[in-house]
């Protein structure tokens, strides 16, 4: 079981033991744990007390379909990811509940497109349920004010968007990009969308309209999503094709093309990443594979030295109106007024505490 929880945790056993010398006396049998310390273990590997005291390891199922962009559907990930998905699962259990004691309505565009296929008309629907013509995102300068506009958009029609790149609040509990770009929980009164924050602004658009495409076509899923390239699934690439309408429609594309037929003055306009641009060049016929895969190694090293010179920290209280989102704090702000939710339980669900919980909703609402 002490193996089991420190390879579950992503530790190397030697490097591991190393560091706490101890946990080898245990695995060798020449001491046995106390309580304490088998609580501060449990702790290091991110795992239940009580798992330690079952006869052998738990099988852990992923609850939901996880698409690798190798054409795989993952059976495993990493403990951070998957301890994530069940955080919002908990969440989404907590609002569903509530909304319905509440009498709120189901949302007719979950699963609206469950069995059909045009990437047109699905387009066209999300574009029409949060009021958007085809390029509202040319209206904006930069890039956060056409994320915070969408997200807006989106929460004003009950779905829930978590940005976050850690677990909870724990910033050595790391969401890495290339695991995890994001993940969807379909759900008709609830659905809660996931986006790794510790992904570029331009990058997170296209994670969010994937997810909404999620979201209407009735699948949850999550994904890596690696080189912009969507898993060898039929959603998944449905999904794909949905958001790069969505964010670059075919037709404004080949408009602005004709104009200026460079990736840089296309991203500007359409407010995407260069990437997400060079990859809609490709699947319309303008530029070459080989073009498309040279381009993403550059753009990859250029943003790598970005984020390599971009300096740590920033306001917690601003960055927990992210990770928690601003539509769900303000039910669990409802909740917790009106006596239908303990102190204790809204605690758990947010994963904030005492004066730091209290400070956050005090200066939010």
């Amino acid at each position: 079981m002490l193996t089991w929880a420190i390879a579950r945790a992503g530790f190397d056993l030697h490097e591991f033991t190393l560091k706490v010398p101890y946990v080898q006396k245990w695995l060798q049998g020449e001491k046995k744990p106390t309580v304490k310390q088998l609580e501060d273990f449990s702790k290091k590997v991110y795992l239940p007390f009580g798992y330690l005291f079952l006869p052998e390891p738990p099988k852990e199922k992923l609850p939901i379909p996880f698409f690798r962009t190798d054409n795989t559907q993952a059976t495993k990930v990493s403990v951070n990811i998957y301890d994530t998905i069940l955080l919002m699962q908990q969440r989404q259990d907590w609002l569903r509940e509530y909304l319905k004691d509440n009498e709120f309505d189901t949302l007719p565009f979950v699963g609206k497109f469950r069995n059909q296929f045009s990437v047109i008309d699905i387009v066209t629907d999300i574009r029409k349920t949060l009021g958007l013509h085809e390029n509202w995102a040319s209206e904006f300068n930069i890039w956060q004010d056409t994320l915070d506009f969408l997200t807006q958009k989106i929460e004003d029609e009950g779905i829930i968007i978590v940005f976050n790149g850690v677990v909870e609040n724990n910033v050595y509990r790391k969401i890495p990009v290339e695991e995890c770009r994001g993940f969807v929980l379909v759900d008709q009164i609830a659905p809660f969308m996931f986006v790794n924050n510790a992904d570029s602004k331009s990058a997170q658009l296209f994670t969010i309209v994937h997810e909404l495409a999620h979201i209407w076509t009735g699948h949850s899923a999550g994904f890596d999503f690696r080189r912009l390239q969507p898993a060898n699934d039929p959603v998944e690439i449905l999904c794909d094709k949905i958001a790069a309408e969505f964010l670059v429609p075919e037709k404004s594309l080949n408009r602005i093309w004709s104009k200026n037929p460079t990736i840089k003055y296309a991203s500007r306009f359409f407010k995407v990443s260069e990437i997400v641009i060079a990859r809609r060049a490709l699947d319309t016929g303008k530029i070459s594979r080989n073009d498309f895969f040279e381009f993403y190694e550059e753009y990859s090293n250029r943003e790598f030295a970005k984020k390599e010179n971009q300096s740590p920290g920033g306001d917690f209280y601003a960055t927990t109106r992210k990770r928690l989102s601003i539509a769900f704090a303000a039910h669990i702000n409802n909740a917790v007024k009106s006596g239908k939710l303990l102190y204790r339980d809204a605690y758990k669900l947010t994963s904030l505490k005492g004066d730091t919980f209290q400070k956050f909703f005090n200066e939010r609402f």
